[in-house]
């Protein structure tokens, strides 16, 4: 792997070249962010919680890369898949929709969710993403409507939460987050839990939640 060192990446942002991806050893995992070690630079790199999950202090990590230039911060966001990558994007090309939300949303639920919810126009599913309102998530929904690429689109076949399923997790989410728990942390892990069929019920979901936190 060539040696990423300051003249290469002061090139890099001069030219407004993209970081396409970063590849490391895993140094540290924080809340939202794990700081990976390239070519003597330690880059700290925002990450959805899935992609969190799965980066491994130590272990060596290939990350889908942005690089979100701000008047007070340049900041790189990375994931493990590809899809995710092109929906955080996407999202933030919405009115009022920064890089915080556009991770929240990746935190919360997958891109084809995500998509699927775009595509059925679910404004309600989009606005229980944390610092998502319904005026945004109409937004999305408008702006973004057309614009899914066809490989995402795909998610117009995703499973919809049922009704049931939508209320177990908001009363779950709320219940955890009566107990002190943070509230991106919380949803994210309700949502795994109900996507990956665990539980439908508010109290299943707070217990196995529970388990997972602690």
């Amino acid at each position: 792997m060539p040696c990423l060192n300051a003249h290469t990446l002061r090139s890099v942002c001069d030219n407004k070249t993209v970081i396409a991806f970063v590849e490391g050893l895993v140094v540290t995992v924080k809340e939202t962010s794990a700081v990976v070690a390239v070519g003597g630079f330690g880059l700290e790199i925002f990450c959805p919680r899935p992609s969190l999950e799965r980066c491994k202090t130590g272990q060596l990590v290939r990350l889908e890369t942005a690089l979100v230039i701000r008047e007070d911060a340049w900041s790189i966001y990375g994931f493990h898949e590809a899809d995710a990558l092109e929906l955080f994007k996407l999202l933030m090309t919405v009115s009022g929709v920064g890089p915080r939300i556009a991770l929240a949303a990746l935190s919360t639920y997958n891109p084809n969710v995500l998509a699927s919810a775009i595509l059925k126009e679910d404004s309600k599913l989009l606005a229980s993403v944390s610092g998502v309102g319904k005026k945004t998530a109409e937004r999305i929904i408008l702006e973004l409507g057309n614009k899914l690429p066809a490989h995402l689109s795909v998610g117009k076949g995703a499973p919809r939460p049922a009704p049931s399923e939508n209320e177990a997790f908001r009363d779950a989410v709320e219940a955890l987050i009566s107990l002190g728990y943070r509230d991106a942390q919380v949803r994210t892990v309700v949502a795994n839990l109900l996507e990956g069929g665990a539980e439908n019920t508010a109290e299943g979901l707070i217990r196995k939640a529970l388990a997972k936190l602690r």
